[in-house]
């Protein structure tokens, strides 16, 4: 029995054309720093549900980049990391899809940063993480600042860096 690519010349047209267009694809950069939202806290040049990054490369200030605004925090100035998750279940989908999705929890995982302005004030800022970058992201701030996470609970723990 002969090929596949012999018996039908069109489908081997097809793969030959998308094998092109993915090698000259461009490579979309991800922008740097881990993926949140930043829910709330004293920070007035950022409003609440506002997504944006934040960045760990620098190696002596926290970078919060959202909506053309950065801001940058001396690690040694932050005196709180804390980090907690707060689990629902899918309600919503259990009822528009199956109700087997009542088994299934939605966690969304929270940071708290405290740090001391210039002024010597205290400033608290509240992040909703993405998933993917909870880990690195923990043990990045843990890891500049000389600061453990406080983790609020035991479920916390396990998601977060141990």
């Amino acid at each position: 029995m002969p090929p596949l690519f012999c018996v039908v010349p069109q489908l081997r047209f097809l793969v030959c054309l998308l094998a092109a267009s993915l090698a000259v694809a461009p490579a979309r950069a991800e922008p740097a720093g881990a993926r949140v939202e930043y829910v709330g806290g004293t920070l007035s040049a950022l409003s609440a549900n506002t997504e944006g990054r934040l960045r760990t490369t620098d190696p002596r200030y926290l970078s919060v980049a959202a909506r053309g605004t950065e801001i940058r925090i001396p690690y040694e100035d932050i005196n709180l990391l804390e980090y907690g998750q707060n689990a629902s279940r899918r309600y919503v989908l259990a009822l528009t899809i199956s109700p087997i999705l009542l088994l299934s929890k939605s966690r969304r995982h929270f940071l708290t940063i405290g740090y001391q302005d210039p002024e010597g004030r205290q400033q608290a800022l509240v992040f909703r993480v993405h998933k993917d970058d909870l880990r690195p992201l923990l043990a990045s701030l843990e890891a500049r600042t000389g600061r453990k996470v406080e983790y609020q609970e035991v479920e916390a723990r396990k998601s977060g860096a141990d």
